[in-house]
C-alpha cells in the first residue's frame, strides 16, 4: 500500500482549503510552506511498528457541515458525551463547527474558547505567537502534512490570574471517511491562570466504513505558575488510523496534567510529551489503552527536563486482547543543568490472550548528576493468586478477572474531570474488554 503523498496534491489541497475559508495571508503562506515540506520529509519511525504498511494517504477533502439548530439534532454518540448543564461546549463534525456555547462570564474575563479557524481570523496576532511552536511543522512528514491540511480544532486562551472553574469541553466527531479530519488543539494558559480542558474524538459507529486518517496535533503552553489539566479520549473505528502528537511547554512553577485514553479500534500512534522548561515546573501524565482484534499501537509518553527542580511522573497502563500488539515507550530525558530534577515513570501491560503482544520500554536519558530518576515496567497476565483470593470470597472467576482489570485501569479512569466523558470511558472499556 502506498504511503506517498505528492507535493503538488498536498499543496493543491492546502490552497483549496485556505481559499474556501478566506483565511488570513499568514496562514495561507504557512500551509504552502508545509505542503512543500511534506513532499521532502519522511514519516516518523516509531519503534517496532511498520506504519508504512498502514493507509496514510486517506486524508480526505474539506467538507463544510451544516450547523445544528439544537443539541437534540446532534448524533446520539455526541449527545451522550455532553456534560449536564455545561455552559462551555464546542462540537465539530468532520472538523467543522456544528454547535458552540460559551459562558459570558468567562468571555468578560478575557477567556477565549473557540474553534482555531475563527481564532486565526479574530485573534491572529495571539495565535501566530504559538501555532506550530511546540510542534514544528518540519519535524517529519506527519507534522508537515498536518500543518498543510489541518482543519477545525480548538483554541483556548486564559489570561493572567484567571481561574476557569468549570471544564471546557470539545467533542470532535467524524461520520464521513471522505472528509478531512485533522483538528489542531492550541491551549495557552497565561501566568498564574488555571484551566481544565476535556475532549472526545470519536467516529460515529458504522458511518465511516472506508479507510480514513486522523493526523492531529495538540500544543499546550503553560506560563509561569499556571496549571492546565488536559483530558482526551480517542475512540475511532477500525478503518481509521489515528496519529496524534501532543506537546506541552511548561515554564517556572507551571503544572501540566495529561489524562489520555487511547481506545481506538484501529491502528494508533500516540506521542505525548511534556517539556519542563522552567524551574520547579511539573508534569503528571496518565495514559491507558485497550487493544483488541489485530490492532497495532505505538504509545509513547515523554518528559524532557530543562528546568532546575522540575518534576515529572508518567503512568501508562494497557490491556491487550486477541492478537493486538502495543509498543509502549516511556522516555525521561534530564538535560545538563537541570539539577535537582526528578523523573519517575511506570509502564504496565496486561495480556489477556496467548497471541496478544505488549512491549514496555522504560528509557532514562540522564545528562546531569544531581538528579533522581526511576522507572518500573511489567508485562504479564492477570495474577492467578489475586483471582484465587477473590474466588475464595464467593466471586466467580470471570467477575474476579474483570474486577482486577478494572482496578488496573482505575487510576486513570477516575481522573477524567467530566462525568459524561468518564462514563463514556467506562462504557468503552466494558465493550472492548468483554466484546
Amino acid at each position: 500500500m502506498s504511503t506517498e503523498l505528492s507535493t503538488g496534491a498536498t499543496r493543491q489541497s492546502a490552497e483549496a482549503l485556505a481559499s474556501s475559508k478566506g483565511e488570513p495571508n499568514w496562514l495561507v503562506a504557512l500551509r504552502g510552506e508545509a505542503a512543500e515540506l511534506a513532499g521532502t520529509l519522511g514519516w516518523p519511525k516509531p519503534e517496532k511498528v511498520r506504519i508504512e504498511r498502514w493507509n496514510l494517504t486517506a486524508v480526505g477533502n474539506y467538507e463544510q457541515p451544516s450547523p445544528a439548530a439544537s443539541i437534540g439534532e446532534l448524533p446520539t454518540v455526541v449527545r451522550e458525551l455532553i456534560a449536564e448543564g455545561t455552559e462551555n461546549l464546542l462540537v465539530q463534525r468532520n472538523s467543522g463547527v456544528v454547535w458552540k456555547q460559551f459562558s459570558q462570564e468567562l468571555a468578560s474575563k478575557g477567556v477565549i474558547f473557540t474553534d482555531l479557524e475563527t481564532a486565526c481570523k479574530e485573534h491572529g496576532e495571539l495565535v501566530q505567537q504559538y501555532l506550530f511552536q511546540a510542534v514544528a511543522k518540519n519535524e517529519d512528514k506527519l507534522t508537515a502534512l498536518h500543518a498543510a491540511l489541518w482543519n477545525g480544532g480548538v483554541f483556548v486562551y486564559v489570561p493572567k490570574n484567571v481561574e476557569v472553574e468549570i471544564p471546557l469541553q470539545a467533542i470532535l466527531f467524524n461520520d464521513n471517511a471522505a472528509a478531512t479530519f485533522a483538528p489542531h488543539i492550541l491551549i495557552v494558559a497565561d501566568t498564574h491562570s488555571r484551566v481544565t480542558y476535556v475532549d472526545s474524538v470519536v467516529s460515529e459507529p458504522g458511518a465511516a466504513s472506508a479507510p480514513f486518517m486522523h493526523p492531529s496535533v495538540v500544543e499546550v503552553f503553560v506560563k509561569a505558575g499556571a496549571h492546565v489539566r488536559f483530558g482526551s479520549i480517542h475512540h475511532m473505528g477500525e478503518t481509521g488510523v489515528d496519529m496524534s502528537i501532543r506537546r506541552a511547554v511548561i515554564e517556572n512553577d507551571g503544572r501540566m496534567e495529561w489524562i489520555i485514553g487511547d481506545l481506538n479500534d484501529g491502528n494508533t500512534v500516540s506521542d505525548t510529551k511534556s517539556v519542563l522548561k522552567g524551574k520547579a515546573s511539573t508534569s503528571d501524565a496518565k495514559v491507558i489503552s485497550v487493544g483488541t482484534g489485530a490492532q497495532q499501537m505505538s504509545l509513547t509518553t515523554q518528559a524532557v527536563h530543562f528546568g532546575k527542580s522540575s518534576d515529572s511522573d508518567m503512568v501508562t497502563r494497557a490491556v491487550m486482547k486477541d492478537s493486538a500488539s502495543a509498543i509502549i515507550n516511556g522516555i525521561t530525558k534530564i538535560e545538563h543543568g537541570a539539577t535537582k530534577a526528578n523523573g519517575v515513570q511506570t509502564e504496565k501491560v496486561l495480556m489477556l490472550s496467548p497471541k496478544a503482544r505488549g512491549d514496555a520500554n522504560p528509557i532514562l536519558l540522564i545528562d546531569e548528576d544531581d538528579v533522581t530518576a526511576g522507572h518500573a515496567a511489567s508485562v504479564g497476565q492477570v495474577n492467578p493468586e489475586m483471582v484465587y483470593y477473590l474466588m475464595s470470597r464467593g466471586i466467580s472467576k470471570q467477575d474476579a478477572e474483570r474486577l482486577i482489570i478494572y482496578g488496573f485501569l482505575a487510576p486513570v479512569v477516575s481522573e477524567i474531570p467530566v462525568e459524561a466523558v468518564r462514563e463514556q470511558l467506562q462504557r468503552l472499556l466494558e465493550r472492548k474488554l468483554e466484546g
